[in-house]
């Protein structure tokens, strides 16, 4: 007899293991089902946690250099920088480790009440899952198994071997030297790092430019640093084979315009292409749940096809990032446990890219909203070289970019520069809010970096000004009028 629930949570990554702890905290029966032997999902070992941790080795040790190059400490010239990739390896680690045992541990979900099952299952029918030989029932079921990186079917890629974003952390020793197959966020950031820390980085780009879902200039700015830092970038190349010999993987590269190929000799590949979800051995077909390449095919309150079964997180091939995951865990959490009313938006979805400086990104690029509101798109641009924090701390390099229509309603931001993660925030409040780009323009602290969003912002009042010409002659007239009455 099949054991029932109020809610069975398959997957155990950030998307699950928020709707199995807010379930069972509103002391909903909940059980989580998760294939492999540990909580986290890709986010703590695969992704976030792990690369912020190498990102932030690398910058430490980036430091270094730019403090010698200054003259601050001893000069590096002949003797380099000799980095110890083990104590990197080791803080990867840690910090996994610590979130493993502590927000993600099994035992703090346990004393929740949440059940737990460590197994592979798939549904027998529209109503009923089965896991190690147990079948179950609930009310509600929610798939969050995530996504995996994508591999590209390259002549010789099987047999030389390669690295992706499931095994890179994992290395105990700094590749000599690194080929990246994708210029995406994760090719960007985990080949910077890697070269920051000593690695000789070749970044294969297939477009015209890295990170090309972002704001072209800003993307521009942060491949202009990557190339000075030592990159080699390629663009609108495809890698075409991949041989090995003398105990170097050889990666076979050629552009569309030419028949010529060239060869790149390295000691390691890294693939960063893309995702796909985990959608294999669920038995989606008897749960009469439809989906495809892309992922779950999920309504706007995030049902299947199958009323009772939810989608959430990279399954369903929205956008992949680990807080639109919780988001959507936490409306698929109402509608599964109670009505379904509740739907999702994707109006406002920040992201970034922590590459050094970082890239950061909410709502539309100015050529998507040109092409929404014609004319009735004002951007606002402000340079860091503009504020004096900046000034102080050497990190001018980068801009703001505010997309606005002319009554000041923000429809996007672009951010590159020192921090661009943290400042967009302020950005993303406005939006959720609906306030006006004027908002921004609040008091800000002195000196401090946020001073960059209320300068861009005070371009809109000053272009307001500037375009009246109205209240200009009226202004003029009146001070005319008080140095006669002086």
């Amino acid at each position: 007899m099949a054991v029932p629930y109020d809610v069975v949570v398959i997957g155990a990554g950030s998307a699950g293991l928020v709707v199995a702890s807010a379930a069972a905290q509103l002391k909903a029966k909940v059980l989580l089902v998760e294939g492999s032997e540990r909580l986290g999902g890709d986010c703590l070992w695969y992704g976030c946690v792990p690369s912020k941790s190498l990102i932030h080795m690398a910058r430490r040790v980036q430091q270094v250099r730019q403090a010698a190059a200054s003259g601050l400490v001893p000069s590096l010239v002949g003797t380099g920088l000799q980095v110890d990739y083990l104590k990197v390896h080791d803080h990867i680690g840690s910090a996994q480790g610590f979130i493993a045992n502590h927000a993600d541990s099994p035992d703090r979900f346990r004393k929740l009440g949440v059940e737990i099952i460590f197994g592979k299952g798939h549904f027998v029918d529209p109503r009923t899952f089965e896991v190690d030989g147990q079948q179950v029932r609930a009310r509600a079921f929610v798939i969050a198994t995530g996504s995996r990186p994508w591999i590209p079917l390259l002549p010789g890629l099987a047999e030389v071997g390669y690295l992706t974003n499931e095994s890179v952390f994992d290395l105990r020793q700094l590749p000599k030297s690194v080929a990246v197959i994708g210029a995406g966020p994760m090719g960007c950031e985990l080949g910077q790092a890697l070269a920051r820390l000593g690695s000789k980085v070749t970044l294969i780009a297939s477009r015209e430019r890295i990170l090309p879902k972002e704001d072209p200039e800003a993307a521009q700015v942060v491949q202009q640093q990557l190339a000075q830092e030592g990159i080699r970038i390629l663009t609108q190349v495809r890698v075409q084979k991949v041989g090995q010999e003398q105990g170097e993987k050889l990666v076979y590269v050629g552009s569309k315009d030419d028949n010529g190929v060239q060869v790149i000799r390295v000691e390691e590949i890294l693939v960063a292409a893309g995702r796909v979800p985990n959608l294999e051995g669920l038995g989606l077909e008897a749960a009469d749940v439809r989906y495809s390449s892309q992922g779950l095919q999920v309504n706007a309150k995030l049902q299947t096809s199958n009323p009772r079964i939810y989608g959430c997180g990279d399954v369903i091939g929205g956008p992949q990032f680990t807080h639109v995951a919780g988001y959507e865990a936490a409306v698929a959490l109402v509608n599964a446990l109670f009505l379904p009313i509740r739907t999702v938006s994707y109006r406002v979805v920040p992201w970034a890219t922590f590459t050094d400086p970082e890239l950061a990104r909410v709502g539309l690029t100015e050529s998507e909203a040109r092409q929404q509101y014609g004319k009735d798109v004002m951007v606002l641009r402000q340079e860091f070289a503009e504020v004096d924090r900046a000034q102080a701390e050497a990190a001018t390099l980068g801009f703001v970019k505010l997309i606005c229509r002319r009554n000041g309603q923000i429809l996007g931001a672009h951010l590159v520069g020192s921090q661009a993660g943290e400042l967009i925030h302020e950005v993303v409040l406005a939006m959720n809010h609906k306030l006006p780009v004027s908002a921004l323009t609040g008091i800000h602290i002195y000196p401090t970096l946020s001073e960059v969003n209320a300068k861009a912002a005070l371009l809109y009042k000053k272009q307001h000004f500037a375009a009246n010409t109205r209240l200009q002659n009226f202004l003029q007239r009146f001070f005319a009028w008080r140095r006669a009455w002086s």
